[in-house]
């Protein structure tokens, strides 16, 4: 799945389009590389987002193409 999508269908970023500009602004790093809009996630991946001054890192669990609200939360997981 791409990264943009996966933001939004774990519910991390809100929107996919806002997903896809956090990405080409060169803000979200995937295993210490920045990543693209386009990059495939997988399970086990680091996702590290900065917005703003805050920086939020997660790992992805897993890769589902749908999620509910209550299912969102178990696709990742945050990392201190």
């Amino acid at each position: 799945m791409r990264l943009d999508k996966y933001l939004k269908v774990s519910r991390i970023i809100k929107r996919r389009t806002v997903a896809n500009e956090v990405c080409d602004a060169k803000h979200v790093t995937v295993n210490g590389k920045v990543a693209r809009a386009s990059y495939d996630v997988k399970p086990g991946d680091k996702i590290e987002i900065q917005m703003g001054q805050s920086l939020t890192k997660y790992e992805v669990l897993s890769v589902n193409e749908y999620a509910t609200k209550n299912d969102a939360p178990l696709m990742y997981k945050v990392i201190k």
